[in-house]
């Protein structure tokens, strides 16, 4: 499967993280999908190649969608980014199942390098 065939579902309730993410996505050739909330991902439903969600957001947060897709046996990589990265988060976040964890502000190619990264994992959905 090609870069440009993969979709990346960026969930974040900040707008313009939303957009700049979804805009940074884009120029590496992928697809991007954006969302409000995990609620609002989760009633969309499909089957992404990537997600990346914020971890505090009102109502479910990132580590909580992240559970709950690995409940499910979604195994598909999840990058984690958050401007509250105390001590814990990321531990939680890696055992959870995440590919990649983030701070708040993070450079592009920091981003780059966790998305190949989690692309090229070869983690599939059962």
């Amino acid at each position: 499967m090609s870069l440009t065939d993969q979709e990346v579902c960026i969930v974040d309730d900040d707008a313009s993280v939303r957009t700049a993410v979804g805009s940074l996505v884009r120029s590496l050739g992928l697809r991007a999908r954006l969302f409000a909330s995990a609620e609002e991902f989760l009633a969309a439903g499909g089957a992404p190649d990537l997600v990346i969600s914020d971890l505090q957001m009102p109502g479910m947060s990132g580590i909580d969608l992240l559970e709950l897709l690995r409940g499910r046996a979604d195994r598909v990589p999840f990058i984690v980014v958050t401007a509250f990265l105390q001590d814990g988060v990321k531990g939680r976040a890696i055992q959870a199942g995440a590919a990649c964890v983030l701070g708040k502000p993070f450079h592009a190619d920091a981003l780059v390098g966790c998305i190949e990264r989690a692309l090229g994992s070869g983690h599939t959905h059962v």
